[in-house]
C-alpha cells in the first residue's frame, strides 16, 4: 500500500504495494466464531440448529433484535445469542431444565410463518412448502417469539423450520414424549431415586397405594369402601386403581363401571362428596337406568338417606365451549408488539366480556359453592355427574375441597389434593393437553407442558410401558428437578401462621398432623342404632326419609343461585377463620384475571418496584431477620426461651437479594427487561404494612421513597 509521511507530505523512499485476500481481511476483522450448543439435559438429543438467526425484541416494530443459534432437540427449541451478556446476574428463580429463551416441545401452541409480508398458520401441508422468512412461535404458557430466517443458509433455514414444525406439530407416539428419554439416562453422580425420597417425605400423598387411601378416609373420617380390584385395570381401563365407594355397592363390574360413585371427600357431619360417571341414558336403557338408580340410592345410604345429584354436563359449558371461550381469551395475552397492546387496550373490557372465559371461572365457583352449601349447611350427601367424570368433574371437586378443607389449602395438602383428584382421579391429560396431537382437544393448563414427569403424560390404557412394569419418572411435585433450594422458598406465605392451639388442663388425645379443624362445630346427626323391635319402624323412616330428600338441583335456575346468596352471607357475618371454610364472592366485578400468569411477558403492563410482589418479598427478608433474632435469643437464655410463645417460623426460607436484583410484576418469573430501574416501595405503603419507630418519626412525603435493591 501507498505509506505516507507524518505530515502528509509524500515519502522519498520506495513505496511498497502489498496484497491481501478477502478471506485474509475477514479473519483480521471477524475471528472466527467458537460455535455455541445448548447445555443437554440427560436423554435429549439435538435435531438440527441454524445460525445466524435474528430473534426479535418485543418492544416494538422497529424490527430489532438479537443474533445467535436457533436449536432443535427431543425436548425443546432454543436460542443461544452470539452477544456476551453485558452484566452477570444471578436469578433467584432459576429453572433448572429449562430458560427464558427455551420453548419446551409440548409447550408450543401454534406456529406462523410470515411469506410476503403475509402471515398463515402453519400446519402439516404447509411444512414441506418453501420455509417463511420470518417464523413466529406461540406458547401455551402465553409467551411469544419472533425468528427471521433470512440470514441463514437456505439449506439450514429450511432444516430448522421443518424440524421446530415437525416435532412441535405432527401427530407422534407416546414413546416419542421426552419423559421417556429423560428417565432411562439419568445424569453422572445423580441419585434419582433420593431426590424423589427426599420429595416423599415432605408428605405430598401420590394416593398410588391402598395405604394413601386408606390413611385419607381416617384423616377425614369416611364411612366407605376401599376397591383394590382394579389393581391391574381388569375392572375398567378409565377407572383408577385404587378408589373409594359407598359400603352397600357390592357389583362392581356391571357396565365396566359405569354409574359407580367414587368417593371424592368427607364432611364432619358424616354427609360426603361423591363424582360418577353417567353416560347419556335413552329410553331403551332400562336395565342402566335401573344400575344408575341403585348407584344413587347407595349414596344416600351413605348419611341419613340423603343425596342431592347435580349432571354438570347440563348446568355447566361442555368441553367444546370451555376450549372455544380460552382460545378467544388467550388471544388479548399473545402480544407481539407494543402497537397490538395498544389496539387491543382500546377494546379490553369488551373483548374480556365477549370471551366469555371469566364468566366460565364464574359459575365453576358458583356451582361449587352450591355443592359446599349442600354439606356444611344442608348435611345432604352430594354426587356430581357428566359423562365421563374426570373433566368438570375434577373441577367442581377440587374447588369444593378446598372451600372446606384447609388442609387443601397448604402447598402439601393442594399437591395431594391435585394428586388424588386430577392423577389418581384419571384425568386425561393427554388427550385433554393434546401433546400428541391426535385431537383437536385443550384445555388444562399445567406443569404438563414440561414433558419430564409421569404425572401429566400417562393415561392407564395408553402407557407404552404397561406390561413391563411402572415408571420411574419423577413425580411433578418433586420441585428440586426444576428449582433449587432458594428458590424453592418462593412457595411459602411467609405470613402464614398455622392455628393456635391453647393449652388446656385436660388434654385431648393426640390428633393426625393434618386433621381438618373447621370453623363450625360437628353437628349431633346421628344414625339411631337398628335393635329392637324397632327394627321395623326405622326401616320404614329411611325409607320415607330417602323418597323426601332424594332430589336434583332442577327447576327455576334462579333459585339455587338465591338460597347460594343467603349461604355467603351468612358466612360472611361470621368471624373470618383462614383455617375454616373460605367462600368466594361471586359477584361479576370481584372475579379478576390471574395477572402474574397472563400478563408477565407482556413489558407495557410491569409494574416498576414489582407491586405486592415485591412487598412480599421485603416482608420475607424482615421475617428471616426476625428469626434471626428470635433464634440468638433462644440460645442465649433457654429457660426464658421456654416461657416464648412457641410459633412455628419458617426456617430454610431465608431470602437475600444482592443490588443487580431486578423485580418487576413478572417477579419471580425470569424475563429479561430492557429497561434499567430500581425496585422501590412508597414510604406510606411501607408503614401501613410494618409499623416502626424508625418508619413512624420519618415524614410521609409524596416524593419519599424505600429502596432494597
Amino acid at each position: 500500500m501507498l505509506s505516507l509521511g507524518s505530515g502528509g507530505a509524500k515519502s522519498t523512499k520506495p513505496s511498497f504495494v502489498s496484497y491481501v485476500t478477502p478471506e485474509e481481511i475477514k479473519s483480521e476483522k471477524d475471528p472466527p466464531k467458537q460455535e455455541k450448543h445448548p447445555d443437554l439435559l440427560p436423554g435429549e438429543v439435538e435435531f438440527c440448529s441454524a445460525n445466524p438467526i435474528l430473534k426479535y425484541t418485543q418492544d416494538d416494530l422497529s424490527q430489532r433484535g438479537v443474533f445467535g443459534t436457533l436449536f432443535c432437540t427431543n425436548f425443546r427449541v432454543t436460542f443461544i445469542s452470539d452477544e456476551k451478556p453485558q452484566e452477570k446476574t444471578d436469578k433467584t428463580f432459576k429453572n433448572k431444565l429449562y430458560g427464558e429463551n427455551d420453548i419446551p416441545l409440548m409447550c408450543v401452541d401454534h406456529i406462523y410463518g410470515v411469506y410476503d409480508e403475509k402471515r398463515k398458520l402453519i400446519t402439516g401441508g404447509l411444512v414441506k412448502n418453501k420455509y417463511p422468512s420470518k417464523m413466529i412461535i406461540h406458547c401455551k404458557d402465553l409467551r411469544v417469539f419472533q425468528f427471521s430466517l433470512t440470514f441463514s443458509k437456505e439449506e439450514d433455514a429450511k432444516k430448522i423450520f421443518q424440524g421446530i414444525a415437525h416435532h412441535c406439530l405432527e401427530e407422534k407416539s407416546l414413546k416419542c414424549v421426552f419423559a421417556f428419554s429423560y428417565m432411562g439416562t439419568p445424569s453422572p453422580g445423580t441419585d434419582l431415586s433420593f431426590c424423589r425420597e427426599m420429595q416423599w417425605k415432605q408428605e405430598t400423598v401420590m394416593f398410588d397405594s391402598p395405604e394413601d387411601w386408606t390413611q385419607e378416609m381416617k384423616r377425614t373420617k369416611a364411612n366407605c369402601r376401599l376397591v383394590t380390584e382394579n389393581e391391574n385395570f381388569e375392572l375398567s381401563q378409565r377407572l383408577p386403581k385404587y378408589f373409594v365407594i359407598p359400603l352397600t355397592i357390592g357389583d362392581l363390574f356391571s357396565y365396566q363401571g359405569k354409574g359407580l360413585p367414587i368417593w371424592c371427600w368427607s364432611h364432619y357431619s358424616g354427609c360426603a362428596l361423591f363424582k360418577a360417571s353417567f353416560p347419556p341414558v335413552t329410553q331403551e336403557d332400562g336395565d342402566f337406568q335401573k344400575h344408575l338408580d341403585t348407584m344413587i340410592n347407595a349414596v344416600a345410604h351413605n348419611h341419613l338417606y340423603s343425596v342431592k345429584t347435580e349432571d354438570l354436563s347440563e348446568s355447566l359449558p361442555n368441553i367444546q365451549d370451555i376450549q372455544q371461550s380460552y382460545n378467544k381469551f388467550k388471544q388479548f395475552f399473545l402480544i407481539e408488539n407494543s402497537t397490538d397492546f395498544w389496539l387491543s387496550d382500546v377494546k379490553w373490557f369488551s373483548s374480556l366480556e365477549s370471551s366469555g372465559w371469566l364468566d366460565i371461572i364464574r359459575q365453576c365457583l358458583q356451582k361449587a359453592v352450591e355443592v359446599v352449601e349442600c354439606l356444611e349447611k344442608d348435611n345432604t350427601n352430594v354426587l356430581i355427574t357428566e359423562e365421563e367424570g374426570t373433566d368438570l368433574c375434577c373441577v367442581i371437586s377440587s374447588l369444593a375441597q378446598i372451600m372446606l378443607d384447609p388442609y387443601y389449602r397448604t402447598l402439601m395438602g393442594f399437591q395431594s389434593l391435585v394428586q388424588k383428584e386430577w392423577v389418581a382421579g384419571c384425568h386425561a391429560f393427554l388427550d385433554r393437553c393434546n401433546h400428541l396431537h391426535q385431537k383437536d382437544k385443550e384445555v388444562i393448563i399445567a406443569c404438563s407442558f414440561l414433558p419430564v414427569s409421569s404425572d401429566a403424560i400417562l393415561q392407564p390404557e395408553k402407557s407404552p410401558l404397561a406390561q413391563s412394569g411402572p415408571l420411574s419418572c419423577p413425580t411433578v411435585w418433586d420441585w428440586s428437578v426444576q428449582f433449587d433450594s432458594k428458590a424453592q422458598n418462593f412457595f411459602f406465605n411467609p405470613l402464614y401462621l398455622e392455628k393456635v392451639k391453647h393449652d388446656r388442663a385436660v388434654r385431648k388425645p393426640h390428633k393426625p398432623k393434618h386433621q381438618r379443624n373447621l370453623s363450625l362445630p360437628s353437628t349431633a346427626f346421628k344414625t339411631p342404632p337398628k335393635k329392637g323391635f324397632f327394627k321395623d319402624e326405622t326401616d320404614s323412616l329411611k325409607k320415607m326419609l330417602r323418597v323426601k330428600r332424594l332430589s336434583r338441583w332442577r327447576g327455576s335456575p334462579d333459585a339455587p343461585a338465591a338460597t347460594t346468596r343467603e349461604f355467603f352471607e351468612s358466612w360472611q357475618h361470621r368471624p373470618l377463620d383462614y383455617h375454616g371454610l373460605l367462600l368466594p364472592c361471586l359477584d361479576g366485578p370481584a372475579v379478576h384475571i390471574w395477572m402474574q400468569r397472563y400478563l408477565r411477558w407482556i413489558p407495557e403492563v410491569y409494574i416498576l418496584g414489582g407491586g405486592s410482589v415485591a412487598v412480599m418479598t421485603k416482608l420475607m427478608e424482615l421475617l428471616s431477620q426476625v428469626q434471626d433474632l428470635k433464634r440468638v435469643l433462644e440460645q442465649r437464655d433457654s429457660s426464658q426461651a421456654a416461657k416464648l410463645d412457641h410459633r412455628p417460623y419458617f426456617q430454610h426460607r431465608l431470602l437475600s437479594f444482592d443490588s443487580s436484583g431486578r423485580l418487576s410484576s413478572s417477579f419471580p418469573f425470569a424475563y429479561t427487561c430492557y429497561r434499567s430501574f430500581k425496585p422501590i416501595i412508597p414510604t406510606g405503603l411501607m408503614q401501613s404494612l410494618m409499623v416502626t419507630d424508625s418508619l413512624a418519626s420519618q415524614e410521609d412525603e409524596a416524593s419519599s421513597v424505600v429502596s432494597f435493591v
